[in-house]
């Protein structure tokens, strides 16, 4: 039987290329015995663990780590966790290691968490620095220390036969006992070429460039090596044999740990949580005396809590609701499962009120189903950070973490940076970006497959050969850890003692292992997610503030406003959350919603699948088909939606109504028909009719109930989820139908950087009638601004204008107090530190100093001459440019001929990415009376509409067909969008080779909407 010491897994991000379901194999076909893990932290290690026991191999939990000697040196040593004792130290140890800058442990820290630990020395790597005489002091620390638990580790690598003699030496000075050891990398021989590559893209030293490896033996050895390396040495496998199997602990992952919440001196959580409750819902429902509905659902929600022991949970969660409340930190009104509960309502961790909207308890926590509870939280997604902070203040960093997940080597990922390590041209690496698919989830085999031409450019050359299987091999390897972008654990205890943790982002630890083997150990996690949307209608709420003087409450909006359904029912929904697709406009067109629960069924019913039920939805609401019960007493579960099963509580209601389950049981009826097994399906099935049989029903009823269930169950949606987030959606429906100029300001900005979105929002706007002010250098703003009822443009939405650069201005205007009145006064303020030409041309082009009076051609020629009149006057007081005129007069500007308009638009494009003026197409429109639509008008279009249209070249394709002919794709724009046109051979061949960028087009064809794209197949084009 063989063991294996020495194994560092994938995990150990690109320091190993190890895969655990190559080495699961591969160890049962060696009749291994125990095999260790030694990664550089402890990454990897739950799921070694738990693989390793399925396997029926002994595992061993261990680490590789350095151990501080100076400052510039430090010894390699090998942990093993003997006991439970000793796992629980190597937690800590390995969270020391990764919160140090020098990723090393001092000596005294390592022997403070010695205990239950095997010490192994690996006395030959690291050029054998264990054999130096610097040393043996620290050796003699660790057998002062852990007399029985040192070993020296001899490995037999061909650069080192020589120091073994010394090792042996080392060991018998000591009276310490010697076991063999062999350090894993990679696989197999042929698989070294492949480790080095991952050293290189972990170290970002391309292989001609980096030093060479001495790792080329540290293959996974097999049973056969083993014993042909240390045939004369068999004492020593037989040490290290006894040493891993004494290493005996047991990962125990049915603790939970819940957090606690600070109670007074003689109060309890759940007498806290019941007070709290209780006023909060009498606050929220503005009365001292509880309807008997609403105090029979909080008692027996109070109950299923406590009974769970999750008081503590909700007192967590409501308080750093309340910090979020108090710090004004918008939040969302509920997210998941838990806007069906009553308890956060009251406490104001939720917005919805469940029995207005019959959401059921149980579909967040289940009595007959014990799980973690589950409380998801939207923030406005630029100030989230602080309510972890004040969690991670309030409860102690020790307690507090963020969770690590890691980035993999996608199909493109893997293929570009080992294509970087080879040296490849920049040429090559675009290539192989177009050769893969960019398709979610692809691999290399899969793209291989696919492609024709990426295999013929794999085949052309061998070092793409050897690139391409290379690639193969470290395809989905884990390459770096960052951050989880919600999760948050709080521990009872210190973190250490449960997980380990390293060095986080703004004082917050991270936790070395993923969300998954965080819960699995027995943690609570919280997802504080940052929701853009959130930070949009803050966005607008301050601008309505500024602009009206009115201060929203997005609680109070009135669920009934006219103007609100009439833009849901148009379909007037871009920027609106949720509710943006081309689908889901088609859907609202269709149902015309007129009360907010149709918009709750939108939300649910747009998804493949349910989908299909929105025409039946639409006829029955507008009473143009019979609305068709299962059976008459579910009327008042399904009468709702009008007999279509959308939610999962209808299908909970059902089985509750007419089988008698208990919503707890319902919700489990509804998990396991979800799985579609069929013993599933059977027992469950005879379970219903059992019940209903027993509750009067006819078999039959019983069974064609059941099996509308079995089908309505993969389509069915969680209602509590679809109200909370329906309720953002109608929130910014009602910001955008009462306060349009608000609403796109606010829309403007969050599109900054995004060229095709800002001109598509801006069309918008301006076809509501919105004026859409030119950019100013005295008025502008970081963000798009509501000026007079009109939009200011942003400065930020300037290519080429630094941060740092409108940073100084706004601070500059705000001492000034008053305006620039001239380029120079401009130059002065700012100083030629700020004032050069490479930021001041792109804001003249964009017409952000045309209110100076003088046309951009002469204030383009002016640059320099402010710049000199910057370099004469030196920073000063208030009458600082005054008093530069009397020192040298009046500066002139250099007087130029006027910009031409066709190139005062295009420098427009230039600098903003669209034209901020009148589209040229503007100006032309009057010469072309026959056109007979624009890209506006085309979505009211039936398809094979015959339509005349004009526009600009945006960018063409060529192609050719099957037959060899030429055809072409040309993206046409005009001043409301752009549109695809489709020019086949024969109306191709009129126009081949006259086609340009920005030429204008004149196009005669028949629409049709394909793909969730407009589209026109022209029948007829002339180039204008």
């Amino acid at each position: 039987m063989t063991v294996y010491p020495q194994v560092r897994t994938s995990a150990d991000l690109l320091k190993s290329t190890i895969r655990i379901e190559e080495l699961i194999p591969f160890l049962h076909h060696q009749k291994a015995k125990s095999c260790a893990i030694v990664n550089t932290k402890l990454y990897g290690l739950l799921p070694f663990w738990f693989e390793m026991k399925r396997a029926g191999i002994h595992p061993v939990v261990g680490l590789t780590i350095q151990l501080e000697l100076t400052e510039e040196q430090s010894l390699p040593l090998v942990l093993y966790a003997k006991t439970n004792e000793g796992y629980r130290n190597l937690l800590k140890i390995s969270s020391s290691i990764a919160i140090r800058p020098e990723q090393t442990i001092p000596l005294r820290w390592l022997l403070a968490y010695g205990k239950g630990i095997a010490f192994m020395i690996p006395a030959l790597e690291q050029q054998a620095i264990w054999l130096q005489q610097m040393a043996e002091p620290v050796l003699a620390e660790f057998m002062k220390a852990y007399p029985d638990e040192v070993y020296i580790g001899i490995s037999r690598l061909s650069d080192t036969a020589s120091l073994e003699s010394s090792a042996v030496q080392l060991a018998k000075k000591n009276a310490l006992p010697i076991v063999a050891t062999h350090e894993s990398l990679f696989f197999n021989e042929e698989d070294f070429f492949a480790y080095e590559v991952a050293q290189a893209i972990h170290t970002g030293v391309k292989l001609n460039d980096a030093v060479q490896s001495n790792k080329q033996e540290n293959h996974l050895l097999t049973a056969e090596q083993w014993q042909q390396k240390f045939h004369d040495q068999q004492q020593w496998l037989v040490q290290l044999e006894n040493l891993l199997l004494s290493c005996q602990i047991e990962l125990n992952t049915n603790n939970v740990y819940m957090p606690k919440f600070p109670v007074g001196e003689g109060e309890t959580a759940e007498n806290l949580l019941q007070q709290q409750v209780m006023t909060g819902l009498q606050r929220r429902l503005n009365t001292n005396t509880l309807p008997g509905h609403y105090v029979e659902r909080m008692n027996y929600e109070l109950h299923v809590i406590q009974s769970m022991g999750y008081s503590d949970y909700f007192l967590i969660v409501a308080d750093f609701m309340q910090f979020a409340r108090e710090a004004q930190i918008l939040t969302g009104p509920g997210r998941g499962s838990s806007a069906s509960s009553l308890v956060a309502f009251a406490l104001e961790i939720t917005q919805v009120d469940p029995l207005q909207y019959d959401l059921l308890f149980e579909r967040f926590l289940n009595p007959e189903r014990i799980t973690l509870p589950d409380i998801d939280i939207d923030f406005l997604d630029t100030r989230r950070h602080e309510v972890i902070q004040y969690v991670a203040k309030k409860y102690g960093k020790q307690y507090v973490a963020q969770i690590i997940t890691f980035g993999t080597l996608s199909a493109k990922a893997v293929a570009r940076d080992v294509a970087r390590m080879f040296n490849f041209e920049s040429e090559a690496l675009e290539m192989i970006s177009k050769l893969i698919p960019n398709k979610p989830g692809i691999t290399l085999k899969e793209a291989y497959a696919m492609s024709e031409n990426l295999r013929a450019w794999i085949t052309a050359e061998p070092i793409r050969q050897k690139w391409f299987q290379t690639s193969l091999r470290l395809e989905g390897l884990p390459r770096n850890a960052s951050t989880h972008a919600a999760g948050v654990v709080l521990s009872p205890v210190p973190l250490v003692d449960v997980v380990p943790i390293e060095e986080g982002h703004d004082g917050i630890f991270l936790t070395q292992w993923p969300m998954q083997e965080v819960e699995q150990n027995g943690l609570l996690k919280i997802d504080f997610l940052g929701l853009r949307n959130l930070t949009i209608l803050e966005q607008i709420r301050k601008s309505i503030q500024f602009t009206h003087n009115k201060q929203i409450n997005f609680n109070h909006i009135p669920l009934n406003d006219e103007k609100t359904f009439e833009l849901l029912q148009n379909g007037d929904t871009n920027g609106i959350f949720q509710l943006e697709s081309d689908g889901m406009k088609n859907a609202l067109r269709e149902i015309k919603p007129t009360n907010f629960l149709d918009i709750v069924a939108v939300n649910a019913l747009y998804r493949p699948g349910p989908m299909e039920f929105i025409p039946m939805y639409a006829r029955r609401k507008h009473k143009k088909e019979q609305v068709i019960m299962p059976h008459p007493h579910l009327t008042p579960i399904l009468e709702e939606t009008y007999g279509v099963i959308i939610y999962q509580e209808q299908i909970m209601r059902i089985a509750n109504v007419m089988a008698g389950f208990s919503f707890g049981q319902a919700d489990l009826l509804r998990r396991a028909v979800s799985k579609k097994k069929r013993d599933v399906l059977e027992q469950q099935r005879a379970s219903f009719v059992k019940g209903a049989l027993t509750k009067g029903y006819t078999q039959q009823a019983a069974e064609e109930v059941y099996a509308l269930i079995v089908r309505f169950a993969d389509y069915g949606f969680p209602k509590s989820h679809a109200v909370a987030y329906s309720v953002i959606s109608y929130q910014m429906a009602y910001l955008k139908a009462n306060y349009p100029v608000n609403f796109y300001a606010a829309l403007l900005t969050n599109a900054t950087g995004n060229p095709d979105k800002l001109a598509q929002i801006l069309m918008e706007a301006k076809a509501k009638g919105i004026e859409i002010l030119p950019p100013s250098i005295n008025r502008s703003m970081r963000h798009f601004k509501v000026e007079s009822g009109k939009i200011r443009f942003s400065l930020s939405a300037i290519r080429g204008v630094p941060q740092p650069f409108m940073q100084k201005l706004l601070l500059a205007r705000e001492e000034r107090q008053k305006p620039f009145d001239s380029i120079f006064d401009l130059a002065v303020t700012l100083t030629t530190a700020n004032f050069n030409r490479k930021i001041i041309e792109p804001l003249i082009k964009a017409g952000a100093l045309d209110e100076f009076g003088k046309d951009r051609a002469t204030l383009l020629a002016t640059i320099e001459g402010a710049q000199k009149q910057a370099d004469f006057v030196r920073p000063g007081g208030d009458d600082l440019f005054e008093g530069a005129l009397l020192a040298f007069g009046k500066p002139k500007y250099s007087e130029t001929s006027p910009i031409p308009e066709k190139i005062k638009l295009q420098y427009e494009k230039d600098v903003l990415g669209f034209y901020l003026s009148d589209h040229p197409i503007v100006k032309l429109r009057s010469q072309f009376p026959e056109v007979t639509a624009t890209v506006q008008t085309l979505a009211q279009l039936k398809d094979n509409a015959f339509v005349k249209m004009i526009g600009q070249v945006r960018e063409m394709r060529q192609l050719r067909t099957k037959r060899g002919e030429l055809m072409a794709f040309v993206q046409m724009e005009d001043e409301y969008g752009t549109v695809s046109l489709t020019l086949f051979p024969k109306e191709y061949e009129q126009v081949v080779g006259k086609i340009r960028e920005e030429g204008l087009l004149y196009i005669e064809g028949f629409y049709e909407h394909r793909f969730n794209k407009q589209q026109i197949k022209v029948k007829q084009i002339i180039i204008k």
